[in-house]
């Protein structure tokens, strides 16, 4: 009987008030909190493109020497292509993300940049492709004649 108080009912609706306000309060901090997961996924991807072109050069520089000589070159090539795909990928994984999300107290990243990121690594990996095929393998004698 104590609820049918006029008191009673106005306590109860400014808790109800409060438990809303409190409930949308924790829906955009977690809006807040995806905004930054997706910055730090984007930064992980980008972290294992730099990984897979890593791992290329360095199979390149260690087995060199394979038979057929062009095998290293072909295993290199694919991490480091692999690397292009996952910049790509990331960059527009997290665009995509970013386009649906309205942070209320973080800064949105700039999409622009992510993209600049991204495809500057894609370019790099991609000349670094050119670049291990064209190269000479270091035998200077063979690519021009030195001074007699």
């Amino acid at each position: 009987m104590s609820d049918d108080h006029a008191y009673n009912r106005a306590a109860k609706a400014d808790k109800d008030d409060t438990r809303v306000e409190l409930a949308q309060d924790r829906t955009d901090m977690a809006e807040d909190r995806t905004v930054m997961a997706v910055e730090r996924t984007y930064a992980g991807w980008i972290r294992t493109a730099f990984g897979a072109i890593a791992i290329g050069l360095g199979f390149r520089a260690l087995f060199g020497e394979l038979e057929p000589p062009w095998l290293a070159k072909v295993i290199a090539t694919v991490f480091i292509a692999l690397a292009i795909l996952l910049s790509l990928n990331a960059q527009h994984h997290a665009v995509c993300t970013l386009k649906k999300m309205k942070p209320q107290a973080v800064e949105l990243p700039g999409k622009t940049r992510i993209r600049i990121i991204a495809y500057c690594v894609a370019v790099g990996a991609a000349l670094l492709i050119a670049g291990l095929w064209m190269l000479n393998d270091g035998d200077i004698s063979s690519a021009s004649p030195g001074p007699a």
